[in-house]
């Protein structure tokens, strides 16, 4: 089995239903075994990381960077990064904020920097940026147009039984898919 750990923080549940996207996705992937963790529950979750053949991180983006409980567990890494736990693993992130930009991008940055800092190796979309054109619309997939990855748009007054919209909760599935893809082959069990 390919194990895939999404380990998020969500401070209003629009990410974590993100999160539920992502593990759907690759958990439609055959031989594909997918954790979900919170933050606020990683401690006791070190071995499951470390057993991870990919780890997809997740926060929302709350003045222009990951969440403080997300850049803790960040933080809380060390000794995995000191050890080089998660060297050669696939790596994967996705944000959500409540303004089409809100610094997503710079989100996803810091979140490819904390995988390269461990000696992972990123996976992107993989998608053409959608709702770019006259022919495009809000209900395209990748309708923000990430590359790096997967963006979420929640109005700031909706509940998460409402937001993130269709289009992004498919893209985030669509990454986790992909990112399972990427561990399968990487690791040898595809």
């Amino acid at each position: 089995m390919t194990k895939i750990a999404v380990v998020y923080h969500s401070g209003y549940g629009h990410t974590a239903k993100q999160a539920e996207a992502v593990a759907k996705g690759a958990g439609s992937v055959d031989g594909t075994e997918v954790q979900l963790i919170s933050v606020a529950d990683a401690e006791k979750h070190w071995d499951d990381l470390a057993k991870a053949d990919a780890i997809i991180f997740g926060a929302p983006t709350y003045m222009g960077s990951v969440s403080a409980p997300f850049k803790a567990f960040m933080d809380a890494s060390s000794k995995a990064w000191f050890s080089l736990a998660w060297k050669d693993k696939i790596a994967a992130g996705f944000t959500n904020s409540a303004s089409q930009s809100g610094d997503k991008l710079n989100s996803l940055i810091q979140l490819a920097v904390f995988a390269a800092q461990h000696g992972m190796v990123w996976v992107g979309t993989g998608l053409m940026p959608g709702n770019n054109s006259s022919k495009g619309s809000v209900e395209d997939v990748n309708r923000l147009g990430s590359f790096l990855g997967a963006m979420a748009q929640s109005n700031s007054d909706a509940p998460p039984e409402l937001a993130p919209p269709p289009a992004d909760l498919k893209t985030a599935e669509l990454l986790g898919e992909r990112v399972a893809k990427a561990a399968k082959r990487w690791t040898g069990k595809a």
